[in-house]
C-alpha cells in the first residue's frame, strides 16, 4: 500500500488543507481588481472573508482609497486604509446593525465618477442586520434562529432574508448609485448566484414576495404581522434585473466551491489515487446526504463500482439540519455521524467532512473525521452514537473522542468540504486506480 494510505487522517486533512488555501483571497483577488476610477473609491463588504479580502485591496490598490468591512467576530485583521468591524454570526446583534449604518453612510454622496468596490463572502447575511420599517432587530434574530432550525435550504432563508431587508436584495446597490459597483464574490452557495452569496446586498433580486412568503409557510416560521403585511403587499419588493434605479453592477467571482474541491483532488492525485468530484452543490439533510454517500462508499468498496478502490469521493455544497433534538448543530458532524452509522465500522472507509470558513454551524470547530474505529472507540467510551445523532448533538460526540477537526479562523468560505477514502483491500496495489484519475 502507497505511503499516502498508510495514514488515511493525514491524506484528508492535507486535500482539505489544500482546498482552503485555494480559496484564500491574497490567492484569488488581485487579478480581478479593476483599474482606479476618475473620482474616488470606496470599498465596502461583509462576510467572513471581508478582513482578508480588505487586505490584499488594501495593499494593491494604487491611488486614493478608503472604505469599511464587516466580518465575523474573530475574523477581523488590520486592512489599513480600510475600517474593519465585528459583528455576529449567524444571528445578527446590535454590532451588525452599526456595521450596516456604516456601509450605507460610506456609499453616501457618490458620483458618476466614483467606483464602489464591494467584497462579498458567505456569512454577510447575518453580519448585515437592517429591518425594514415597522420591524426590528429583534424581529430579524426571531427569523433567523427559527430559519437556522427549520432545515430550509440556503437558497431559501435568503430569499426571506432579502425582502425582509432595508440593505440587502439589491437596496445596498440602490444607495450606491450613481456611482459604477464592482462586486468581488468568494462563493460559498450552490450554484455560486451572487443573489444567494451573503443574500445579494449589491446585486439585484431575482425572487420576489410570493415565493418568500411560501417559504415561510412551508417550513412554519413565526414572524410578525408587520412582515407578513409588508410581503403580502408588496411594500418588501427588492430591485429586479434591469431596473432603471439600480447603478452599474459587474460582478467578478474571485472563488467557487468548485476550484477549493479541485485543488484538494490535486493532493490525492499526486499519490496516485483517484478522486471522484461528485458534485460541488450537494443540498439536503446531512443525515441524508450521509446515507446516500455512505451507499456509494460500500458499492466501491465491495464490488469496485461505479469507481474502482483505493479512490477518494469528494463533495461540496451545503446541507441542512433540522433542529429537533438538544444538540448544537453542525451539518458537517451530522454529516460525519450519520455517515459512520451507514458505514457500521467498514475496514476500509474513513471520511473528513468540514466548513471551509472553520466554523461548523455556530461552533468554532471546522468539522471532524471518523474511521473505522469511531464506533467501536464510541461505544468504549460510553457514547451512544445514535442517541447523539437524533439529538443533533454530534459534536459533543466527535469532541469527546478527540477527532474535532479545529482550525480557527480561515478568513475564507468556500462552504462544505467532504471526502471520503475508500481503501483497497489488504496487499492490493493501487495502480489499477491510476487510469480513473481525473487528467
Amino acid at each position: 500500500m502507497q505511503p499516502a494510505l498508510q495514514d488515511p487522517p493525514r491524506l484528508l486533512r492535507g486535500m482539505f488543507d489544500a482546498a482552503v488555501a485555494a480559496a484564500q483571497p491574497a490567492l484569488c483577488l488581485p487579478a480581478l481588481l479593476p483599474s482606479p476610477p476618475a473620482g474616488r473609491t470606496v470599498v465596502i463588504g461583509f462576510g467572513k472573508a471581508a478582513a482578508a479580502m480588505a487586505q490584499v485591496v488594501d495593499g494593491h490598490w494604487v491611488g486614493e482609497l478608503s472604505g469599511v468591512v464587516v466580518t465575523r467576530y474573530g475574523h477581523g485583521a488590520p486592512s489599513g486604509r480600510i475600517r474593519v468591524m465585528e459583528a455576529a454570526h449567524p444571528v445578527p446583534d446590535d454590532a451588525g446593525l452599526a456595521a450596516s449604518a456604516a456601509l450605507l453612510a460610506a456609499v453616501q454622496g457618490l458620483g458618476p465618477e466614483d467606483l464602489v468596490l464591494c467584497l462579498v463572502s458567505g456569512g454577510g447575511s447575518a453580519l448585515l442586520p437592517w429591518p425594514l420599517p415597522g420591524l426590528t432587530l429583534a424581529d430579524e434574530q426571531a427569523i433567523a434562529r427559527q430559519l437556522l432550525a427549520s432545515g430550509a435550504s440556503i437558497a431559501e432563508m435568503n430569499c426571506v432574508r432579502r425582502h425582509l431587508s432595508g440593505i440587502k436584495g439589491g437596496r445596498l446597490a440602490l444607495a450606491c448609485r450613481p456611482a459604477r459597483v464592482v462586486n468581488l464574490l468568494l462563493s460559498d452557495v450552490p450554484g455560486d448566484d451572487p443573489a444567494d452569496i451573503a443574500s445579494g446586498p449589491t446585486v439585484p433580486d431575482p425572487s420576489d414576495c410570493a415565493q418568500a412568503l411560501e417559504i415561510l409557510h412551508r417550513h412554519r416560521i413565526a414572524v410578525p404581522e408587520a412582515a407578513l403585511a409588508l410581503l403580502r403587499t408588496g411594500e418588501a419588493e427588492t430591485p429586479k434585473p434591469h431596473d432603471p434605479r439600480l447603478p452599474s453592477i459587474e460582478n467578478r467571482m474571485a472563488v467557487t466551491p468548485q476550484r477549493a474541491l479541485e485543488a484538494a483532488a490535486q493532493v490525492a492525485e499526486r499519490a496516485g489515487i483517484a478522486v471522484h468530484i461528485l458534485g460541488d452543490a450537494i443540498e439536503g439533510e446531512s443525515r441524508d446526504v450521509a446515507q446516500v454517500m455512505a451507499a456509494m462508499a460500500l458499492q466501491v468498496a465491495r464490488r469496485d463500482q461505479p469507481f474502482v478502490a483505493p479512490c477518494v469521493l469528494l463533495s461540496g455544497g451545503e446541507t441542512t439540519v433540522s433542529l429537533r433534538g438538544h444538540g448544537r448543530g453542525g451539518r458537517n458532524v451530522e454529516f460525519l455521524l450519520a455517515l459512520a452509522l451507514a458505514l457500521q465500522g467498514h475496514p476500509r472507509v474513513h471520511a473528513l467532512a468540514a466548513d471551509t470558513d472553520g466554523v461548523d454551524g455556530i461552533e468554532e470547530i471546522a468539522g471532524a473525521v471518523i474511521g473505522p474505529q469511531t464506533l467501536a472507540r464510541a461505544h468504549a467510551a460510553g457514547l451512544r452514537p445514535r442517541e447523539r445523532l437524533d439529538d443533533n448533538d454530534a459534536h459533543t460526540f466527535f469532541e469527546a473522542l478527540g477527532d474535532a477537526v479545529v482550525t480557527g479562523p480561515t478568513r475564507t468560505n468556500v462552504n462544505d468540504f467532504r471526502a471520503v477514502l475508500v481503501l483497497p483491500p489488504h496487499g492490493e496495489s493501487n495502480d489499477a486506480a491510476r487510469p480513473h484519475a481525473r487528467p
